[in-house]
């Protein structure tokens, strides 16, 4: 444990276990959103809905494809932590799209792109494995500490080598999960 998550702990707080970034294409938009709790709901538009609400966010962004798909992001995703890892299940009416170092073989030059589709759910991130990850051929991996603690998922729009956006940053939206490794 760090001394941050001890200083909590000796309050009666709990450490986070994930911070949640929210970007529209290179932008972030909003705060780090520090999760606590077992799980959490990220939702644009959720009656009585607690969680991380994305369509009570400012955004600047006038782009049509933006403004789009954040009106189809609806109920989201639910991030939840389990005693295997971490589990993403798709609430939304669209598919989603997630890049996790855990879902891929250790033995991959470079980390696939994996599709949700809505309804769905997906093993998003294994905390055992990311400790045990290296990944020598991978630059993106090797100039990035963090990279194996961390998952990017976009919203109705994939990326990357199926897919005219190579990078994550040219989808309309989407999030950063980063997993605290302590």
């Amino acid at each position: 444990l760090s001394v941050d998550s001890l200083a909590l702990q000796e309050r009666g707080e709990q450490p986070h276990w994930c911070v949640v970034a929210y970007w529209e294409e290179k932008t972030r938009v909003g705060r780090l959103y520090s999760v606590q709790e077992p799980s959490l709901d990220i939702f644009y538009d959720l009656p009585q809905g607690t969680g991380f609400c994305l369509g009570q966010l400012a955004s600047d962004n006038k782009s049509q494809l933006v403004q789009m798909v954040r009106a189809k992001i609806g109920y989201g995703i639910q991030l939840s932590r389990e005693p295997d890892g971490v589990w993403l299940y798709n609430r939304s009416c669209y598919p989603i799209f997630i890049k996790s170092a855990t879902l891929d073989n250790p033995d991959s030059r470079t980390l696939l792109v994996h599709k949700v589709f809505p309804g769905f759910s997906i093993k998003a991130f294994d905390f055992e494995k990311a400790g045990s990850l290296q990944r020598p051929n991978d630059h993106e991996f090797s100039q990035q500490p963090r990279t194996g603690f961390t998952v990017q998922i976009s919203f109705v729009k994939g990326w990357g080598q199926c897919y005219t956006r190579q990078f994550i940053s040219s989808c309309p939206c989407w999030l950063e999960v980063i997993f605290n490794n302590r």
